[in-house]
């Protein structure tokens, strides 16, 4: 056989091998019978536990766990409603400057404080951003440990077990972020461990500190309007991809029986 032809049977064997692995995962479904099931059977009840159904003496089996990830987002839709009320009054401005009274203060720090004291239901709308974040994060960690623990990362969910690490680390970006915005001493400590941490990588340190931060040094560094940037418009675009892409496949392949 000539090169060309090798070439042309290696290519062949690969693009049936890529295919294959692909395939096997998410076969060809009659979405139309999906769908009436989905709506019409089984769906529509409340199932037993998996713990019940196959009398698993486990946590991880117990059938509230199962519910994490719809906690997960319904904690970040109402993130989201909340983040936008907050954002019609915060100002991401976190440059130092002087009060009339001589007292160093930034306009990102006085329009929380103008959100908290000042704005009808402020202290609500804040305290609920604030809250959701936790449970969010406290319930993306739970959910990837209940699929580790139960195996629902093994063939054929290779590919939304790392969507959902990706998830995870995005929203531990969206708390990170988040915790900087308020401008204040607690946010400046937290920025500059995160610049410092950034500077540590070898080689490629202070490109990374420019490109997260917007500066190598928290006192040359507006690093809240950076965090704004990375907090509203830049993780939201990718999360909402990424979850759509998850819950996606989640539907296809369905809930992952007890290994």
């Amino acid at each position: 056989m000539t090169l060309r032809q090798n070439l042309i049977s290696l290519f062949r064997q690969a693009n049936r091998t890529a295919f294959g692995w692909v395939k096997e995962r998410f076969p060809t479904v009659p979405w139309a019978d999906l769908t009436r099931k989905l709506v019409e059977t089984d769906q529509r009840q409340v199932p037993r536990s998996h713990a019940e159904k196959y009398e698993l003496k486990t946590i991880w089996y117990w059938y509230p766990l199962y519910c994490l990830g719809g906690i997960s987002f319904v904690a970040f839709i109402l993130l989201t409603i909340t983040g936008i009320v907050l954002g019609f009054y915060y100002v991401p401005d976190g440059r130092v400057a002087y009060t009339s009274t001589g007292k160093l203060t930034n306009p990102a720090y006085d329009s929380m404080l103008f959100i908290m004291n000042s704005v009808p239901f402020g202290f609500v709308v804040r305290g609920l951003h604030h809250w959701s974040a936790h449970i969010m994060i406290a319930a993306v960690f739970l959910h990837m440990c209940r699929v580790y623990f139960t195996g629902a990362y093994k063939k054929p969910r290779e590919l939304n077990w790392i969507i959902g690490v990706l998830l995870l680390f995005l929203t531990l970006g969206f708390g990170y972020t988040g915790y900087l915005l308020p401008g204040n001493n607690l946010s400046d400590g937290a920025a500059t461990i995160g610049i410092n941490m950034a500077r540590a990588v070898p080689y490629l340190g202070d490109l990374q500190a420019q490109l997260v931060f917007g500066g190598t040094d928290i006192s040359t560094t507006n690093y809240v309007l950076r965090m704004y940037w990375w907090h509203v418009f830049i993780l939201p675009f990718i999360s909402v991809g990424l979850m759509l892409l998850h819950m996606a496949l989640v539907w296809i392949q369905g809930v992952a029986e007890p290994h």
